[in-house]
Protein backbone atom coordinates (compact mmCIF):
# COMPACT_ATOMS: atom_id res chain seq x y z
CA UNK A 1 0.00 0.00 0.00
CA UNK A 2 1.43 3.39 -0.95
CA UNK A 3 -1.24 5.77 0.26
CA UNK A 4 0.09 8.55 2.45
CA UNK A 5 -0.94 8.72 6.05
CA UNK A 6 -2.64 12.05 5.49
CA UNK A 7 -4.82 10.78 2.66
CA UNK A 8 -5.91 7.59 4.42
CA UNK A 9 -9.55 7.46 5.58
CA UNK A 10 -10.22 5.00 8.40
CA UNK A 11 -13.12 2.75 7.61
CA UNK A 12 -15.00 1.78 9.70
CA UNK A 13 -23.10 -28.14 14.29
CA UNK A 14 -22.61 -30.61 15.88
CA UNK A 15 -21.77 -34.07 14.50
CA UNK A 16 -24.74 -36.40 14.79
CA UNK A 17 -24.50 -39.28 17.26
CA UNK A 18 -24.56 -42.77 15.82
CA UNK A 19 -28.04 -43.96 14.85
CA UNK A 20 -27.57 -47.17 16.85
CA UNK A 21 -27.38 -45.11 20.02
CA UNK A 22 -31.06 -44.27 19.95
CA UNK A 23 -32.18 -47.86 20.29
CA UNK A 24 -33.94 -48.05 23.69
CA UNK A 25 -32.59 -50.49 26.24
CA UNK A 26 -29.82 -52.04 24.14
CA UNK A 27 -26.51 -52.08 26.01
CA UNK A 28 -24.63 -53.12 22.86
CA UNK A 29 -25.39 -49.66 21.49
CA UNK A 30 -22.80 -48.20 23.88
CA UNK A 31 -20.21 -47.93 21.14
CA UNK A 32 -16.87 -46.51 22.25
CA UNK A 33 -15.35 -44.88 19.20
CA UNK A 34 -14.18 -41.44 20.20
CA UNK A 35 -12.02 -39.08 18.18
CA UNK A 36 -9.06 -38.22 20.40
CA UNK A 37 -8.31 -37.06 23.89
CA UNK A 38 -8.75 -33.52 25.24
CA UNK A 39 -5.81 -31.14 25.32
CA UNK A 40 -4.91 -30.32 28.95
CA UNK A 41 -2.85 -27.27 27.92
CA UNK A 42 -5.34 -25.50 25.62
CA UNK A 43 -6.76 -22.31 27.08
CA UNK A 44 -10.20 -23.18 25.67
CA UNK A 45 -11.86 -26.18 27.28
CA UNK A 46 -15.31 -27.55 28.09
CA UNK A 47 -17.01 -28.80 31.22
CA UNK A 48 -20.07 -30.91 30.34
CA UNK A 49 -22.99 -30.97 32.78
CA UNK A 50 -25.79 -33.58 32.84
CA UNK A 51 -28.79 -32.64 34.99
CA UNK A 52 -31.62 -34.85 36.26
CA UNK A 53 -32.08 -37.97 34.09
CA UNK A 54 -34.61 -39.62 36.43
CA UNK A 55 -37.54 -39.98 34.02
CA UNK A 56 -35.39 -42.05 31.65
CA UNK A 57 -34.87 -44.63 34.43
CA UNK A 58 -38.33 -44.95 35.98
CA UNK A 59 -39.21 -48.65 36.47
CA UNK A 60 -40.83 -49.78 33.19
CA UNK A 61 -41.62 -46.25 32.00
CA UNK A 62 -38.17 -45.06 30.95
CA UNK A 63 -35.93 -45.02 27.91
CA UNK A 64 -32.14 -45.09 28.18
CA UNK A 65 -31.54 -44.08 24.56
CA UNK A 66 -31.26 -40.32 25.22
CA UNK A 67 -28.54 -40.79 27.85
CA UNK A 68 -26.69 -43.26 25.63
CA UNK A 69 -26.60 -40.66 22.88
CA UNK A 70 -25.43 -37.98 25.30
CA UNK A 71 -22.57 -40.06 26.67
CA UNK A 72 -21.43 -41.11 23.21
CA UNK A 73 -21.59 -37.49 22.06
CA UNK A 74 -19.30 -36.48 24.92
CA UNK A 75 -16.81 -39.18 23.93
CA UNK A 76 -16.94 -38.30 20.24
CA UNK A 77 -16.44 -34.60 20.98
CA UNK A 78 -13.74 -34.89 23.61
CA UNK A 79 -11.11 -33.50 21.28
CA UNK A 80 -13.14 -31.23 19.00
CA UNK A 81 -14.76 -29.42 21.95
CA UNK A 82 -11.91 -30.18 24.38
CA UNK A 83 -14.25 -31.74 26.92
CA UNK A 84 -12.10 -32.21 30.00
CA UNK A 85 -14.72 -33.30 32.55
CA UNK A 86 -18.34 -34.40 32.91
CA UNK A 87 -20.55 -33.69 35.96
CA UNK A 88 -23.92 -35.29 36.69
CA UNK A 89 -26.04 -33.25 39.11
CA UNK A 90 -28.04 -36.03 40.76
CA UNK A 91 -31.44 -37.68 40.43
CA UNK A 92 -29.98 -40.20 38.08
CA UNK A 93 -33.13 -42.32 38.51
CA UNK A 94 -36.72 -41.83 39.67
CA UNK A 95 -37.26 -44.29 42.52
CA UNK A 96 -33.83 -45.25 43.83
CA UNK A 97 -34.55 -48.90 42.99
CA UNK A 98 -31.69 -51.32 42.44
CA UNK A 99 -32.97 -52.18 38.97
CA UNK A 100 -32.98 -48.51 37.95
CA UNK A 101 -29.55 -47.87 39.45
CA UNK A 102 -28.16 -50.97 37.75
CA UNK A 103 -29.54 -49.80 34.42
CA UNK A 104 -28.02 -46.32 34.51
CA UNK A 105 -24.79 -47.72 35.97
CA UNK A 106 -24.43 -49.84 32.87
CA UNK A 107 -24.90 -46.79 30.68
CA UNK A 108 -22.04 -44.96 32.45
CA UNK A 109 -19.66 -47.82 31.79
CA UNK A 110 -19.02 -46.29 28.38
CA UNK A 111 -17.19 -43.44 30.15
CA UNK A 112 -15.34 -45.88 32.42
CA UNK A 113 -14.03 -47.87 29.47
CA UNK A 114 -12.89 -44.71 27.73
CA UNK A 115 -11.39 -43.37 31.00
CA UNK A 116 -13.30 -40.13 30.76
CA UNK A 117 -13.17 -38.06 33.94
CA UNK A 118 -16.64 -37.64 35.43
CA UNK A 119 -18.46 -37.24 38.73
CA UNK A 120 -21.90 -38.23 39.99
CA UNK A 121 -23.76 -37.41 43.19
CA UNK A 122 -26.93 -38.59 44.87
CA UNK A 123 -30.15 -36.66 44.47
CA UNK A 124 -33.25 -37.25 46.55
CA UNK A 125 -34.73 -39.67 43.98
CA UNK A 126 -31.59 -41.82 44.01
CA UNK A 127 -32.16 -42.84 47.65
CA UNK A 128 -34.60 -45.17 49.42
CA UNK A 129 -35.26 -42.43 51.99
CA UNK A 130 -34.57 -38.85 50.92
CA UNK A 131 -34.95 -37.62 54.51
CA UNK A 132 -31.53 -39.06 55.38
CA UNK A 133 -28.16 -37.33 55.09
CA UNK A 134 -24.82 -38.73 53.90
CA UNK A 135 -24.55 -40.94 57.00
CA UNK A 136 -27.42 -43.13 55.73
CA UNK A 137 -25.23 -46.16 55.08
CA UNK A 138 -25.39 -48.63 52.21
CA UNK A 139 -27.81 -48.06 49.31
CA UNK A 140 -28.05 -49.35 45.72
CA UNK A 141 -26.69 -45.96 44.64
CA UNK A 142 -23.60 -46.32 46.82
CA UNK A 143 -23.06 -49.89 45.64
CA UNK A 144 -22.87 -48.74 42.02
CA UNK A 145 -21.58 -45.16 42.24
CA UNK A 146 -19.47 -45.27 45.39
CA UNK A 147 -15.66 -44.98 45.62
CA UNK A 148 -15.00 -48.43 44.12
CA UNK A 149 -16.42 -47.35 40.79
CA UNK A 150 -13.86 -44.58 40.36
CA UNK A 151 -10.71 -46.44 41.39
CA UNK A 152 -9.42 -46.31 37.78
CA UNK A 153 -10.69 -42.82 37.01
CA UNK A 154 -8.03 -40.35 35.81
CA UNK A 155 -9.60 -37.52 37.83
CA UNK A 156 -10.94 -39.16 41.01
CA UNK A 157 -8.99 -38.27 44.15
CA UNK A 158 -11.02 -39.31 47.22
CA UNK A 159 -14.42 -39.65 48.88
CA UNK A 160 -15.71 -38.88 52.34
CA UNK A 161 -15.69 -41.86 54.73
CA UNK A 162 -19.40 -42.46 54.08
CA UNK A 163 -18.76 -42.59 50.30
CA UNK A 164 -21.43 -40.10 49.28
CA UNK A 165 -19.21 -37.05 48.75
CA UNK A 166 -16.22 -37.02 46.42
CA UNK A 167 -13.79 -34.72 44.73
CA UNK A 168 -12.05 -34.83 41.39
CA UNK A 169 -9.13 -32.87 39.91
CA UNK A 170 -8.91 -32.35 36.16
CA UNK A 171 -6.22 -30.72 34.03
CA UNK A 172 -7.14 -27.83 31.74
CA UNK A 173 -5.43 -24.67 30.49
CA UNK A 174 -2.16 -25.90 31.93
CA UNK A 175 -3.41 -26.03 35.52
CA UNK A 176 -5.49 -28.11 37.93
CA UNK A 177 -9.18 -27.51 38.67
CA UNK A 178 -11.13 -29.19 41.48
CA UNK A 179 -14.72 -30.45 41.34
CA UNK A 180 -16.58 -31.06 44.60
CA UNK A 181 -19.45 -33.51 44.09
CA UNK A 182 -21.61 -33.26 47.22
CA UNK A 183 -24.50 -35.36 48.45
CA UNK A 184 -28.13 -34.23 48.41
CA UNK A 185 -27.94 -33.66 52.17
CA UNK A 186 -24.59 -33.33 53.92
CA UNK A 187 -24.10 -34.08 57.58
CA UNK A 188 -21.78 -32.17 59.91
CA UNK A 189 -19.15 -34.78 59.02
CA UNK A 190 -19.76 -34.10 55.34
CA UNK A 191 -19.20 -30.38 55.77
CA UNK A 192 -16.05 -31.04 57.80
CA UNK A 193 -14.74 -33.32 55.06
CA UNK A 194 -15.48 -30.77 52.31
CA UNK A 195 -13.69 -28.01 54.21
CA UNK A 196 -10.68 -30.29 54.70
CA UNK A 197 -10.51 -30.96 50.96
CA UNK A 198 -10.47 -27.24 50.22
CA UNK A 199 -7.82 -26.64 52.85
CA UNK A 200 -5.60 -29.40 51.46
CA UNK A 201 -5.94 -27.99 47.93
CA UNK A 202 -5.89 -24.33 48.82
CA UNK A 203 -4.55 -23.10 45.47
CA UNK A 204 -7.06 -24.83 43.18
CA UNK A 205 -10.14 -23.11 41.72
CA UNK A 206 -13.25 -25.08 42.68
CA UNK A 207 -16.52 -25.93 40.93
CA UNK A 208 -19.08 -27.13 43.46
CA UNK A 209 -21.74 -29.54 42.21
CA UNK A 210 -24.71 -30.70 44.27
CA UNK A 211 -28.34 -31.57 43.71
CA UNK A 212 -30.01 -28.71 45.57
CA UNK A 213 -28.71 -25.20 46.10
CA UNK A 214 -30.72 -22.54 44.23
CA UNK A 215 -34.05 -22.33 42.41
CA UNK A 216 -35.64 -19.93 39.94
CA UNK A 217 -37.32 -16.91 41.54
CA UNK A 218 -39.84 -16.73 38.64
CA UNK A 219 -37.72 -14.16 36.81
CA UNK A 220 -34.68 -16.17 35.71
CA UNK A 221 -32.74 -15.02 38.78
CA UNK A 222 -31.63 -17.84 41.07
CA UNK A 223 -32.50 -17.74 44.78
CA UNK A 224 -31.18 -19.86 47.65
CA UNK A 225 -33.29 -22.72 48.98
CA UNK A 226 -33.25 -23.37 52.72
CA UNK A 227 -30.65 -26.10 52.31
CA UNK A 228 -28.81 -23.98 49.77
CA UNK A 229 -28.50 -21.22 52.37
CA UNK A 230 -26.91 -23.76 54.73
CA UNK A 231 -24.40 -24.72 52.03
CA UNK A 232 -23.63 -21.08 51.39
CA UNK A 233 -23.20 -20.16 55.04
CA UNK A 234 -21.21 -23.22 56.10
CA UNK A 235 -19.06 -23.88 53.05
CA UNK A 236 -19.26 -21.57 50.03
CA UNK A 237 -19.10 -17.99 51.29
CA UNK A 238 -15.90 -18.40 53.32
CA UNK A 239 -13.99 -20.45 50.73
CA UNK A 240 -12.90 -18.08 48.00
CA UNK A 241 -11.76 -20.97 45.79
CA UNK A 242 -15.40 -21.78 44.94
CA UNK A 243 -16.21 -19.59 41.94
CA UNK A 244 -18.99 -21.64 40.26
CA UNK A 245 -21.80 -23.79 41.66
CA UNK A 246 -24.06 -26.10 39.65
CA UNK A 247 -27.23 -27.85 40.78
CA UNK A 248 -30.38 -29.48 39.45
CA UNK A 249 -33.51 -30.61 41.36
CA UNK A 250 -35.69 -27.56 40.70
CA UNK A 251 -36.86 -26.18 37.39
CA UNK A 252 -36.81 -24.02 35.31
CA UNK A 253 -33.12 -23.06 34.97
CA UNK A 254 -31.86 -19.81 36.46
CA UNK A 255 -28.64 -18.13 37.52
CA UNK A 256 -27.29 -15.41 39.77
CA UNK A 257 -24.02 -13.89 40.88
CA UNK A 258 -23.40 -13.69 44.63
CA UNK A 259 -20.61 -12.01 46.57
CA UNK A 260 -18.59 -14.14 48.99
CA UNK A 261 -16.86 -13.07 52.22
CA UNK A 262 -13.74 -12.10 50.27
CA UNK A 263 -15.80 -9.75 48.11
CA UNK A 264 -15.48 -11.93 45.01
CA UNK A 265 -18.17 -13.22 42.66
CA UNK A 266 -19.60 -16.72 42.93
CA UNK A 267 -21.71 -17.74 39.94
CA UNK A 268 -24.62 -19.96 41.01
CA UNK A 269 -26.49 -21.88 38.30
CA UNK A 270 -29.43 -24.29 38.31
CA UNK A 271 -29.95 -26.46 35.23
CA UNK A 272 -32.72 -29.03 34.95
CA UNK A 273 -34.95 -30.04 32.03
CA UNK A 274 -36.91 -33.00 33.33
CA UNK A 275 -40.11 -30.96 32.99
CA UNK A 276 -39.64 -30.65 29.24
CA UNK A 277 -40.56 -33.05 26.44
CA UNK A 278 -39.32 -36.64 26.91
CA UNK A 279 -38.01 -35.91 30.40
CA UNK A 280 -35.53 -33.46 28.97
CA UNK A 281 -34.07 -36.00 26.54
CA UNK A 282 -30.77 -36.18 28.52
CA UNK A 283 -30.13 -32.58 27.56
CA UNK A 284 -26.69 -31.27 28.54
CA UNK A 285 -25.04 -28.00 29.41
CA UNK A 286 -21.68 -27.27 27.84
CA UNK A 287 -19.60 -24.76 29.76
CA UNK A 288 -16.99 -23.52 27.29
CA UNK A 289 -14.17 -21.88 29.25
CA UNK A 290 -12.02 -19.40 27.32
CA UNK A 291 -9.22 -18.01 29.45
CA UNK A 292 -7.93 -15.61 26.82
CA UNK A 293 -11.38 -14.08 26.28
CA UNK A 294 -12.00 -14.22 30.05
CA UNK A 295 -15.38 -15.77 29.43
CA UNK A 296 -17.42 -18.93 29.96
CA UNK A 297 -19.85 -19.48 27.07
CA UNK A 298 -22.78 -21.74 27.99
CA UNK A 299 -24.84 -23.86 25.55
CA UNK A 300 -27.74 -26.24 26.18
CA UNK A 301 -28.48 -29.01 23.67
CA UNK A 302 -29.78 -32.56 23.24
CA UNK A 303 -27.28 -34.91 21.54
CA UNK A 304 -30.03 -37.53 21.28
CA UNK A 305 -32.14 -35.26 19.08
CA UNK A 306 -29.12 -34.08 17.11
CA UNK A 307 -28.55 -37.69 16.12
CA UNK A 308 -32.09 -38.48 14.97
CA UNK A 309 -32.79 -38.56 11.24
CA UNK A 310 -36.42 -37.52 11.59
CA UNK A 311 -37.93 -35.35 14.30
CA UNK A 312 -41.50 -35.06 15.47
CA UNK A 313 -43.03 -31.57 16.06
CA UNK A 314 -42.09 -31.45 19.75
CA UNK A 315 -38.56 -32.71 19.20
CA UNK A 316 -37.83 -29.93 16.73
CA UNK A 317 -38.22 -27.41 19.55
CA UNK A 318 -35.84 -29.21 21.89
CA UNK A 319 -32.66 -29.74 19.85
CA UNK A 320 -31.00 -26.69 21.35
CA UNK A 321 -32.33 -24.14 23.82
CA UNK A 322 -31.36 -20.52 23.28
CA UNK A 323 -33.26 -18.58 25.93
CA UNK A 324 -31.38 -16.27 28.33
CA UNK A 325 -31.25 -18.98 31.01
CA UNK A 326 -29.96 -21.63 28.57
CA UNK A 327 -27.48 -19.88 26.29
CA UNK A 328 -25.39 -17.09 27.79
CA UNK A 329 -21.89 -15.94 28.60
CA UNK A 330 -20.31 -15.37 31.99
CA UNK A 331 -17.45 -12.83 32.01
CA UNK A 332 -14.67 -13.87 34.39
CA UNK A 333 -11.16 -12.45 34.61
CA UNK A 334 -9.82 -15.80 35.77
CA UNK A 335 -6.40 -14.53 36.82
CA UNK A 336 -7.88 -11.71 38.87
CA UNK A 337 -10.63 -13.92 40.34
CA UNK A 338 -8.12 -16.54 41.50
CA UNK A 339 -5.43 -14.06 42.61
CA UNK A 340 -6.33 -14.18 46.31
CA UNK A 341 -5.68 -17.91 46.71
CA UNK A 342 -3.40 -18.53 43.73
CA UNK A 343 -1.64 -15.27 42.79
CA UNK A 344 0.08 -15.31 39.39
CA UNK A 345 3.82 -15.75 39.56
CA UNK A 346 5.36 -13.02 37.45
CA UNK A 347 8.67 -13.93 35.83
CA UNK A 348 11.72 -12.12 37.19
CA UNK A 349 13.41 -9.44 35.12
CA UNK A 350 16.01 -10.80 32.71
CA UNK A 351 19.57 -9.67 32.46
CA UNK A 352 20.10 -7.35 29.50
CA UNK A 353 22.71 -9.71 28.02
CA UNK A 354 20.04 -12.40 27.64
CA UNK A 355 18.05 -10.13 25.31
CA UNK A 356 20.94 -9.40 22.94
CA UNK A 357 20.25 -11.85 20.09
CA UNK A 358 22.53 -12.08 17.08
CA UNK A 359 22.30 -8.90 15.00
CA UNK A 360 21.03 -6.65 17.79
CA UNK A 361 21.62 -3.04 16.71
CA UNK A 362 20.03 -1.30 19.71
CA UNK A 363 18.33 -2.34 22.95
CA UNK A 364 16.75 0.21 25.26
CA UNK A 365 15.11 -0.41 28.60
CA UNK A 366 12.95 2.68 28.79
CA UNK A 367 12.34 3.64 32.38
CA UNK A 368 15.81 2.44 33.40
CA UNK A 369 17.90 4.91 31.44
CA UNK A 370 18.83 6.15 27.97
CA UNK A 371 21.82 3.90 27.38
CA UNK A 372 21.89 1.50 24.43
CA UNK A 373 22.46 -1.79 26.23
CA UNK A 374 23.66 -3.50 23.05
CA UNK A 375 26.96 -1.65 23.40
CA UNK A 376 26.70 -0.22 19.88
CA UNK A 377 26.51 3.40 21.00
CA UNK A 378 22.93 4.05 19.91
CA UNK A 379 22.17 6.02 23.04
CA UNK A 380 19.14 8.26 23.46
CA UNK A 381 18.67 11.84 24.58
CA UNK A 382 15.56 13.36 26.12
CA UNK A 383 13.45 16.36 25.12
CA UNK A 384 10.69 17.55 27.45
CA UNK A 385 9.19 15.75 30.42
CA UNK A 386 8.83 11.96 30.67
CA UNK A 387 7.84 9.78 33.62
CA UNK A 388 9.50 6.47 34.49
CA UNK A 389 7.56 3.81 36.38
CA UNK A 390 7.17 0.11 37.25
CA UNK A 391 4.18 -0.59 34.98
CA UNK A 392 5.18 -3.23 32.45
CA UNK A 393 4.02 -6.12 30.29
CA UNK A 394 3.98 -9.26 32.43
CA UNK A 395 6.30 -11.03 29.99
CA UNK A 396 8.65 -8.13 29.26
CA UNK A 397 12.35 -8.78 29.94
CA UNK A 398 12.54 -5.72 32.21
CA UNK A 399 10.02 -4.44 34.72
CA UNK A 400 10.08 -0.75 33.87
CA UNK A 401 8.53 1.60 31.31
CA UNK A 402 8.39 5.25 30.31
CA UNK A 403 5.22 7.32 30.07
CA UNK A 404 5.01 9.84 27.23
CA UNK A 405 2.25 12.34 27.90
CA UNK A 406 3.46 15.93 28.12
CA UNK A 407 5.09 16.54 24.73
CA UNK A 408 8.25 14.78 25.82
CA UNK A 409 10.12 12.37 23.56
CA UNK A 410 13.49 10.73 22.96
CA UNK A 411 15.85 10.72 19.99
CA UNK A 412 19.05 8.91 19.12
CA UNK A 413 22.21 10.94 19.67
CA UNK A 414 23.72 12.58 16.57
CA UNK A 415 26.62 10.11 16.41
CA UNK A 416 24.45 6.99 16.76
CA UNK A 417 25.39 4.40 14.07
CA UNK A 418 21.69 3.44 13.69
CA UNK A 419 21.03 6.85 12.12
CA UNK A 420 22.94 5.77 8.99
CA UNK A 421 21.89 2.12 8.89
CA UNK A 422 19.88 1.07 5.81
CA UNK A 423 19.09 -2.53 6.89
CA UNK A 424 19.64 -3.99 3.42
CA UNK A 425 19.31 -7.58 4.65
CA UNK A 426 16.19 -7.05 6.68
CA UNK A 427 15.27 -5.82 10.13
CA UNK A 428 13.12 -6.34 13.19
CA UNK A 429 11.77 -3.47 15.26
CA UNK A 430 9.90 -4.47 18.42
CA UNK A 431 8.60 -2.83 21.56
CA UNK A 432 6.09 -3.17 24.39
CA UNK A 433 3.25 -0.64 24.24
CA UNK A 434 0.31 0.40 26.40
CA UNK A 435 -2.18 3.16 25.62
CA UNK A 436 -4.26 4.90 28.31
CA UNK A 437 -7.96 4.04 28.52
CA UNK A 438 -8.87 7.56 27.36
CA UNK A 439 -6.45 7.50 24.39
CA UNK A 440 -7.54 10.03 21.76
CA UNK A 441 -4.28 11.18 20.21
CA UNK A 442 -4.13 9.87 16.61
CA UNK A 443 -1.01 10.09 14.49
CA UNK A 444 1.39 10.12 17.39
CA UNK A 445 4.69 8.35 16.84
CA UNK A 446 6.37 5.36 18.39
CA UNK A 447 9.58 5.09 16.33
CA UNK A 448 10.10 7.63 13.57
CA UNK A 449 12.87 9.03 11.40
CA UNK A 450 13.24 12.79 11.82
CA UNK A 451 14.02 13.58 8.16
CA UNK A 452 11.38 13.45 5.39
CA UNK A 453 11.51 11.19 2.36
CA UNK A 454 12.69 14.09 0.20
CA UNK A 455 15.92 14.24 2.23
CA UNK A 456 16.69 10.72 0.98
CA UNK A 457 15.82 11.59 -2.63
CA UNK A 458 12.29 10.16 -2.56
CA UNK A 459 9.65 11.83 -4.72
CA UNK A 460 6.68 9.46 -4.58
CA UNK A 461 3.55 9.87 -2.45
CA UNK A 462 4.11 12.68 0.07
CA UNK A 463 7.89 13.36 0.26
CA UNK A 464 7.33 15.41 3.43
CA UNK A 465 6.35 12.25 5.32
CA UNK A 466 9.17 10.84 7.48
CA UNK A 467 11.53 8.36 5.88
CA UNK A 468 10.13 5.72 8.22
CA UNK A 469 7.53 5.81 10.98
CA UNK A 470 5.81 3.39 13.28
CA UNK A 471 2.86 5.35 14.61
CA UNK A 472 -0.72 5.15 15.79
CA UNK A 473 -3.89 6.17 13.96
CA UNK A 474 -7.24 6.63 15.69
CA UNK A 475 -8.40 3.73 17.82
CA UNK A 476 -4.83 2.64 18.42
CA UNK A 477 -4.39 1.36 14.84
CA UNK A 478 -0.72 0.70 14.10
CA UNK A 479 0.91 2.00 10.94
CA UNK A 480 4.39 1.22 9.64
CA UNK A 481 5.11 3.54 6.69
CA UNK A 482 8.58 3.48 5.14
CA UNK A 483 10.40 4.78 2.05
CA UNK A 484 12.33 1.59 1.18
CA UNK A 485 15.63 1.67 -0.67
CA UNK A 486 14.09 0.14 -3.81
CA UNK A 487 10.89 2.19 -4.12
CA UNK A 488 10.27 5.88 -4.88
CA UNK A 489 7.25 6.00 -2.58
CA UNK A 490 5.92 4.59 0.66
CA UNK A 491 5.31 0.98 1.61
CA UNK A 492 2.68 0.84 4.35
CA UNK A 493 1.53 -1.83 6.81
CA UNK A 494 -1.71 -1.33 8.72
CA UNK A 495 -2.90 -2.79 11.99
CA UNK A 496 -6.31 -2.95 13.67
CA UNK A 497 -7.97 -1.17 16.58
CA UNK A 498 -6.46 -2.42 19.83
CA UNK A 499 -7.76 -2.40 23.38
CA UNK A 500 -6.56 0.46 25.53
CA UNK A 501 -5.18 0.08 29.05
CA UNK A 502 -3.56 -3.19 27.92
CA UNK A 503 0.07 -4.04 27.33
CA UNK A 504 0.90 -5.27 23.81
CA UNK A 505 4.03 -6.57 22.12
CA UNK A 506 4.48 -4.99 18.68
CA UNK A 507 6.96 -6.18 16.05
CA UNK A 508 7.79 -5.07 12.48
CA UNK A 509 9.78 -7.70 10.58
CA UNK A 510 11.36 -7.27 7.12
CA UNK A 511 13.04 -10.27 5.50
CA UNK A 512 14.89 -8.21 2.90
CA UNK A 513 11.90 -8.13 0.57
CA UNK A 514 8.63 -8.07 2.46
CA UNK A 515 7.48 -6.56 5.75
CA UNK A 516 5.11 -8.17 8.24
CA UNK A 517 3.69 -6.52 11.33
CA UNK A 518 2.82 -8.57 14.43
CA UNK A 519 0.86 -7.90 17.61
CA UNK A 520 1.51 -10.34 20.46
CA UNK A 521 3.22 -12.64 17.99
CA UNK A 522 0.20 -12.71 15.65
CA UNK A 523 0.66 -11.57 12.02
CA UNK A 524 -1.72 -8.84 10.95
CA UNK A 525 -3.86 -8.75 7.81
CA UNK A 526 -2.86 -5.64 5.93
CA UNK A 527 0.79 -6.39 5.20
CA UNK A 528 1.86 -5.35 1.65
CA UNK A 529 2.92 -7.95 -0.91
CA UNK A 530 4.96 -5.47 -3.00
CA UNK A 531 8.69 -6.00 -2.33
CA UNK A 532 10.32 -3.39 -0.14
CA UNK A 533 14.04 -3.60 0.66
CA UNK A 534 15.73 -1.77 3.48
CA UNK A 535 15.12 1.67 4.98
CA UNK A 536 16.30 4.82 3.28
CA UNK A 537 18.28 7.31 5.34
CA UNK A 538 19.55 10.86 5.39
CA UNK A 539 21.82 10.13 8.36
CA UNK A 540 19.14 11.66 10.61
CA UNK A 541 18.15 10.56 14.14
CA UNK A 542 15.35 8.23 15.09
CA UNK A 543 12.64 9.59 17.37
CA UNK A 544 11.17 7.42 20.16
CA UNK A 545 7.68 8.45 21.22
CA UNK A 546 7.16 11.18 18.64
CA UNK A 547 6.17 11.83 15.00
CA UNK A 548 7.73 14.36 12.62
CA UNK A 549 6.44 15.89 9.38
CA UNK A 550 8.82 17.72 7.07
CA UNK A 551 11.45 17.49 9.85
CA UNK A 552 9.17 19.19 12.40
CA UNK A 553 8.25 17.17 15.49
CA UNK A 554 4.45 17.37 15.51
CA UNK A 555 3.11 14.88 18.04
CA UNK A 556 4.48 12.92 20.94
CA UNK A 557 2.99 9.69 22.17
CA UNK A 558 0.33 9.48 24.84
CA UNK A 559 1.10 6.14 26.41
CA UNK A 560 3.80 3.83 27.76
CA UNK A 561 6.73 2.14 26.05
CA UNK A 562 8.73 -0.56 27.83
CA UNK A 563 11.62 -2.54 26.37
CA UNK A 564 12.54 -1.68 22.76
CA UNK A 565 14.89 -3.53 20.44
CA UNK A 566 16.13 -3.16 16.84
CA UNK A 567 17.81 -6.11 15.09
CA UNK A 568 19.48 -6.08 11.64
CA UNK A 569 17.82 -9.31 10.48
CA UNK A 570 14.33 -10.79 10.36
CA UNK A 571 13.56 -12.57 13.61
CA UNK A 572 11.43 -15.67 13.84
CA UNK A 573 8.49 -15.26 16.23
CA UNK A 574 10.21 -17.65 18.62
CA UNK A 575 13.03 -15.09 18.93
CA UNK A 576 10.82 -12.14 19.78
CA UNK A 577 11.67 -10.09 22.85
CA UNK A 578 9.70 -12.09 25.39
CA UNK A 579 10.76 -13.40 28.76
CA UNK A 580 11.77 -17.03 29.21
CA UNK A 581 8.59 -17.59 31.26
CA UNK A 582 6.45 -16.50 28.31
CA UNK A 583 8.09 -19.06 26.06
CA UNK A 584 7.73 -21.78 28.68
CA UNK A 585 4.02 -20.95 28.96
CA UNK A 586 3.64 -21.07 25.18
CA UNK A 587 2.58 -17.42 25.03
CA UNK A 588 3.16 -15.73 21.68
Amino acid sequence: MTASRRSFLLGTGATAAAAALVTPGVADADIVVGSGRPDPEARRFTLAVIPDTQYMFDLDRGDSAPLKATLQYLIDHQRSENIVFVSHLGDLVENGRKSEIDDISERFEVLDRRRVGYSVLAGNHDLPDSRTDDQRGRTPYLDRFGPRRFRNSPTYRASSADGYNSFHVFQAAGKEWLVLALDWRMSAKGFEWARSVLKQHAKLPVILTTHELVYDGNDGVAQMSDYGRKLWDELIKDNDQIFLTLNGHFWPPARATMRNAAGNDVHVHITNYQDRYYGGGAMIRLYHFDLDRRTIDVRTLSPWLLGKRALNPLERKEIELTGPADRFSVPIDFEQRFARFDPPVLPPAQAAKDVLVRGTVAYWRLGEGLKDLSGNGNDLKQTGELTAGDDHHRFAPSHRSLYFGKNGYLSTVDAAPINRDTFERGYTIELFLKLPKDFNHPWCGLFTKLAPGSAAGKTGDDPSEPIATLNLAGGGVLQWAVFPRDLPGLSTNWGHEMDFDTWWHVAVVNDGAHTTMYVDGSPLLRNPSTPARGISTAGDPWLVGAYAYNKIVEKSLHGWIGDMRVVSRPLDRSEFMRSKAARTAGTD
